[in-house]
């Protein structure tokens, strides 16, 4: 079974960036759609950004215009790079595929923490 491996995250001051990185155990990323997810504080996981097998791109409304999702087949790697971080982006991101019946298994995530 795949394995996500999500790293990169770490504590950020308002207004910086980070490039969140989720290598998998296989040729996977090549095939499926890539998503990354996140889960703040007390909250539900939620939707964050998806890169389709033709290059195609959706966002959540919250991170548009300010995150990009992107990976790179011959590395198995899938990239998120965050700008303008606000405290509210604060969460540990995850990264995933779309498989016909639903997701594949969780990682263990890579924590994002945005303050001064």
């Amino acid at each position: 079974q795949v394995q996500f491996v999500e790293s990169g995250g770490g504590l950020v001051q308002p207004g910086g960036s980070l490039r969140l990185s989720c290598a998998a155990s296989g040729s996977i990323f090549r095939d499926y759609n890539v998503l990354w997810y996140r889960r703040a504080p007390g909250k539900q996981r939620e939707f964050v950004a998806r890169l389709t097998n033709d290059g195609s791109t959706n966002y959540a409304d919250s991170v548009k215009g300010r995150f990009t999702i992107s990976k790179n087949n011959a590395k198995n790697t899938v990239y998120l790079q965050m700008t303008n971080l606000k405290p509210e982006d604060t969460a540990v991101y995850y990264c995933n595929v779309k498989y016909s019946y639903g997701l594949g298994p969780w990682g263990q995530g890579t924590q994002v923490t945005v303050s001064s």
